[in-house]
C-alpha cells in the first residue's frame, strides 16, 4: 500500500484529491495539510511514502518544503501539483527534491500515474514540461555555483518568506511561535547573508528565487 499525505490550502482540492486517488486500491491517504509548516511537521511525524503538495501554501512556499521534507523524512517522494508551468519554478522544484510536478490542468489518470512513477524511483514531470525541463536541469546541475541562498537556516529561511509577503515582525513571531525579538535577529542574519538593504530588496529577491509565487503576489 502506498500512503500518502495530501497538502494544499483549499479544502476542495484536497477533498477531491483524496476521492481521486483513494480509488486506486493500492493508494492510502493517511493525512491532510492546509499550511507549509503543518505539511513538514505531519510529514515527519506520519512519514508518508509520496506527498502530493501544492506550490502555494500560506506559510512556507512549497518550495521550502520540498526542501526541508527531504531532509526530516528522506525516504518521502515529493510531488508537486501546480498551475504554473513556468520553467523557473519547474527546476526550483527539482533543485530543491521533487520527484515529480504536476500540472493543476493535467487528467486525473495523469497523477495516479505520477505516483506510480515516482514510487518507482523514476521523475516524473507533465508532458509539456518533460523533455525541455529535464534538460534545462541537467544543464543547469553541471553549472551549478554556490547560491547564498543555500547558507540560510530553516528559520531564516521562514522568515524570509513571511516577511517578503509583508507580514510584521510580531505578525511572524506569532505564527512561528517564536518572540519578535527572535524574528528580528533571524532577519538580519538573512538580509545580511543575501546582501540585502530593505523590504523592497527582499521583495525583489523573493520573486526571482520563486518564494513568492504569482498567486501571492496578486493575493
Amino acid at each position: 500500500m502506498i500512503k500518502i499525505i495530501l497538502a494544499d490550502d483549499h479544502h476542495v482540492v484536497r477533498q477531491g484529491l483524496r476521492s481521486l486517488l483513494e480509488a486506486e486500491s493500492d493508494f492510502e491517504i493517511i493525512g491532510e495539510a492546509a499550511g507549509g509548516l503543518e505539511t513538514i511537521q505531519l510529514v515527519e511525524q506520519m512519514e508518508p511514502d509520496i506527498l502530493v503538495l501544492d506550490l502555494v501554501m500560506p506559510d512556507l512556499s512549497g518550495l521550502e518544503v520540498v526542501r526541508q521534507v527531504g531532509q526530516r523524512s528522506p525516504k518521502t517522494l515529493v510531488i508537486i501539483l501546480s498551475m504554473h508551468a513556468n520553467e523557473a519554478y519547474v527546476l526550483e522544484a527539482l533543485r530543491n527534491g521533487a520527484s515529480g510536478y504536476v500540472l493543476k490542468k493535467a487528467t486525473a489518470g495523469e497523477l495516479v500515474e505520477a505516483v506510480h512513477v515516482v514510487i518507482s524511483g523514476r521523475r516524473y514531470l507533465s508532458p509539456p514540461l518533460s523533455e525541455h525541463a529535464i534538460q534545462a536541469y541537467i544543464q543547469k546541475a553541471d553549472e551549478r555555483i554556490e547560491d547564498s541562498y543555500e547558507l540560510l537556516t530553516d528559520r531564516e529561511r521562514e522568515v524570509l518568506h513571511l516577511a517578503a509577503k509583508g507580514l510584521t515582525g510580531p505578525e511572524i513571531a506569532n505564527l512561528l511561535s517564536i518572540s519578535p525579538r527572535t524574528v528580528e535577529m533571524h532577519r538580519a542574519n538573512m538580509m545580511h547573508k543575501l546582501e540585502l538593504r530593505n523590504q523592497l530588496d527582499m521583495f525583489r529577491y523573493a520573486v526571482r528565487k520563486g518564494i513568492l509565487t504569482i498567486d501571492e503576489l496578486d493575493g
